[in-house]
């Protein structure tokens, strides 16, 4: 029963946690649903221990508490290869926008106009 109790505060804390971090804005909402999901499947794993004991049997393993490893390991892979598609998106986005920029500015130079001081503070050569 200690360990039901324990899992249960540790995914209501989580999903509090969460729940805090969405309202100031640190995370946004498909993260959060994900996370939201992930403390739930704590609270239900934690409070209903037999669950995970059908799961194991369910599912042909002789070791039924390895279950929540495999599956909880299966989805961190899932989130990483997700992150590693949307690293490489914004990668190959900011790349195009460098181009476009110096494009840009290769044309400007090119009709001799100058831009005045100030105007790309955000832009700097030394980058």
């Amino acid at each position: 029963m200690n360990a039901q109790l324990t899992a249960g505060i540790i995914g209501i804390g989580l999903a509090l946690a969460i729940l805090y971090l969405v309202r100031r804005d640190h995370l946004h909402g498909p993260y959060a649903v994900w996370w939201l999901g992930v403390a739930l499947a704590t609270l239900v794993l934690g409070l209903f221990p037999a669950l995970v004991g059908w799961l194991g049997r369910a599912t042909g393993i002789s070791y039924a508490p390895v279950l929540p490893i495999i599956i909880g390991l299966s989805f961190v892979l899932l989130r990483l290869l997700k992150l590693d598609i949307e690293r490489s998106r914004q990668e190959r986005q900011l790349r195009r926008l460098t181009q476009k920029l110096a494009i840009l500015e290769r044309e400007l130079d090119r009709v001799g106009y100058k831009l005045p001081e100030g105007d790309l503070d955000l832009v700097s050569d030394d980058e």
